[in-house]
């Protein structure tokens, strides 16, 4: 089986709507540039429904498990979930969607080597107010799941990244065709993966 050298690693990028509204696109472009990651597809656009439900596909076990902790968190408060953590799951999936389509998007492909652990990295954990300072979520919004639930919509953290290869590979495919994607040489990669440095002085 064929291995695809570690500095070709993808990662998929999606800034969403509320990154595009409060002009940070060149804030997190930026932080993720300078790692020396290298960009080799951008473009901003409106998603459609069918790209959505694709890019956010989830099975019964996923939906399951988040599910479940709407149900803890509502027996906890000493509410009578009304439907199955299955559904709860799938309606966290239908809001996540509502969110991505409802104003531009940027999305990105970003090579490199371990490319998916640095952009996560980078971006911090899912809720911003519990992310990390230094991160994209921690330092640039202060939503957080309490929040998103009482209003019953999509937490507001600016920016989805793939989080294993296999996913990486498959949200490229909903967002980019093989034409839109470059390949191209980079002299910064020079430096990261080429030169003996020990030969650097003549």
């Amino acid at each position: 089986m064929e291995t695809t050298h570690p500095k070709k690693e993808r990662t998929f990028v999606l800034l969403k709507p509320d990154a595009v509204q409060r002009g940070v696109i060149g804030e997190v472009i930026h932080r993720i540039e300078r790692t020396g990651l290298k960009l080799i597809a951008l473009k901003i656009m409106v998603a459609t429904r069918e790209q959505a439900m694709g890019h956010y596909f989830k099975d019964d076990t996923w939906c399951e498990d988040k599910g479940s902790r709407t149900v803890a968190a509502m027996k906890a408060a000493g509410k009578r979930p009304k439907k199955s953590a299955v559904e709860f799951g799938r309606d966290i999936v239908r809001a996540l969607a509502d969110f991505i389509t409802s104003g531009p998007v940027v999305v990105m492909i970003w090579q490199g080597n371990e490319a998916i652990g640095v952009v996560r990295k980078l971006a911090g954990g899912t809720e911003p107010t519990t992310s990390d300072v230094g991160t994209i979520r921690g330092d640039l919004t202060i939503d957080s799941y309490r929040m998103a639930n009482v209003d019953s919509r999509a937490v507001r953290n600016l920016i989805h990244c793939s989080d294993k290869p296999e996913e990486a590979e498959r949200e490229i495919k909903i967002w980019f065709s093989k034409d839109e994607q470059l390949n191209y040489r980079l002299l910064n990669e020079e430096i990261l993966y080429d030169i003996n440095l020990d030969g650097i002085f003549e």
